[in-house]
């Protein structure tokens, strides 16, 4: 039973709220301007509870030898849900989150701080501009969840976003980006055409509704210069408790048709979501 009170706070980026779980002593819910962004179980660092962030995380655990340390960094902070789920599963790993909103940040570290075991740097800047600043060849996962309200930003949607991460990650390294568009996926399309450009391998995970274009969702895209195991992520999420599937190969390429590249002049933000999705209405 979680007795606690809901906290809120207004950043600069809108009004942030944290609920607490009536069932769970420990776990909250962290929303921006109604939109759900993270949920935290502060007794179960690795628990996923959002149907994306599981995918991620199958991902995440597919990528390379179970338990192995890595450079990791997560554009969007939310409630530092991944960074836990990383501290648990691949403990040592050095984790770099980078968070625009440095309100939520500060929210989140007084009433949800990280554990000692699962340290991270945390940065309140710009995602884009941050990355550019960062050196080549300094990351093995890139994590793009970057929302503004329910929007990926403009800023990265871009060709030069793409070449920009690419040029981060290490030869093997991998980007993994959670995104949100619903049929005829005009956006979604244009940005695995960006990714196109400079990783030979692509993977996109969704809900089977999503991808037949039944509702407005999210896809978790997987992009690397070498091939991931994709098989054993398809088993890992057509098991899970919302079974989702793995769009790759030819199918992705059919999936992609004639969508081009966008550069920085013309990219713009994510579709706005259909009212009612996400919970935003």
């Amino acid at each position: 039973m979680n007795d606690a009170l809901p906290v809120l706070r207004v950043t600069e980026y809108g009004t942030v709220k944290l609920l607490p779980d009536v069932d769970l002593p420990r776990a909250w819910l962290l929303t921006v301007d109604g939109a759900p962004q993270s949920y935290v179980d502060l007794d179960a660092p690795d628990r996923l509870e959002f149907e994306y962030t599981r995918r991620l995380g199958h991902a995440l655990d597919v990528l390379d030898a179970p338990g192995r340390a890595w450079d990791v960094v997560h554009l969007g902070g939310g409630g530092l849900t991944l960074p836990r789920y990383l501290g648990v599963t691949r403990p040592g790993s050095r984790q770099r989150v980078v968070e625009a909103d440095g309100g939520l940040l500060d929210l989140v570290t007084e009433h949800l701080p990280l554990p000692p075991e699962i340290p991270a740097e945390l940065y309140a800047a710009d995602a884009r501009q941050w990355l550019e600043s960062a050196p080549d060849s300094s990351a093995d996962v890139v994590i793009g969840d970057v929302f503004g309200g329910s929007r990926v930003p403009a800023s990265l949607t871009s060709v030069e976003y793409a070449r920009t991460v690419a040029r981060v990650l290490r030869e093997r390294g991998v980007y993994l980006a959670n995104l949100a568009d619903g049929a005829p996926f005009g956006f979604l399309r244009t940005q695995l055409a960006n990714l196109a450009t400079v990783f030979g391998e692509l993977a996109m995970v969704a809900e089977p509704g999503v991808l037949r274009g039944r509702r407005f969702g999210n896809a978790v895209v997987v992009a690397s210069r070498h091939p991931v195991d994709v098989a054993a992520l398809a088993r890992r999420t057509a098991a899970d408790a919302f079974p989702a599937r793995v769009v790759h190969g030819a199918a992705l390429r059919d999936f992609i048709g004639g969508a081009r590249p966008v550069r920085d002049a013309e990219a713009v933000a994510s579709p706005v979501p259909p009212e009612g999705a996400f919970g935003v209405g």
